[in-house]
């Protein structure tokens, strides 16, 4: 299983603060939705064994699972949509029970800290199929993705990774110490600063190819 937390410092958890027509005046909602696309989707399909998780305003997390995921398609509009319903059902949400939303999406109750405790106990991982999907009893590890981590290249691809990146904004201080307290490693993609979509994008391939030893 690979999974993505991306945290969305600035998106508005009203649901009526979303608008379909302003998704970059939406806390740069429009990064977020490629974040989503770019974890899930394949060029005229959807990746098996792969969640993104988007962490909202350090209060709801909406979780995507490819495994499950139906009626959804890869423009931005259509994503916020989903996340937008998310949002709107957030009364359902109730402790840390989620709120289904559609199949293959679920709001919880939580923030950054409460979402990486729960995919690090494993009750947030499940075995898949494919590459880069790892058993159900394997010990996720926990990847910060930053411009001031070890080189990408020289690291080995996980197993079971939870893959940690920040949105437009950079890591708030209590993230960076929340990180520097679980993250088991903190690496960079590459010599420049991408967009966090493009991460997803780098990540997964470099996972597709086994480090870049696999073509």
């Amino acid at each position: 299983m690979r999974q993505f937390v991306v945290i969305g410092h600035d998106v508005p958890t009203d649901p009526d603060a979303v608008s379909l027509s302003d998704l970059p005046g939406a806390g740069r909602l429009d990064l977020l939705c490629r974040c989503v696309a770019g974890g899930v989707f394949l060029s005229h399909g959807i990746r098996e064994g792969v969640r993104v998780h988007l962490v909202a305003a350090d209060e709801f997390t909406v979780t995507f699972d490819a495994n499950s995921l139906r009626h959804l398609h890869p423009d931005e509009r259509n994503v916020a949509a989903r996340i937008r319903d998310a949002l709107d059902a957030q009364d359902d949400a109730i402790g840390h029970m989620p709120a289904d939303v559609s199949p293959g999406v679920e709001l919880r109750r939580m923030g950054l800290e409460a979402t990486l405790d729960r995919l690090l106990d494993g009750s947030g991982t499940a075995g898949g199929s494919g590459r880069g999907a790892g058993s159900a009893d394997a010990d996720p590890t926990l990847v910060q993705l930053h411009e001031d981590g070890d080189p990408l290249v020289d690291a080995a691809p996980p197993t079971d990774p939870v893959f940690v990146l920040s949105d437009h904004n950079d890591f708030a201080p209590a993230e960076r110490d929340l990180l520097a307290d679980r993250a088991d490693r903190r690496v960079r993609v590459g010599p420049k600063r991408l967009h966090a979509d493009h991460t997803v994008s780098v990540v997964h391939n470099w996972l597709d190819t086994d480090g870049y030893e696999s073509y």
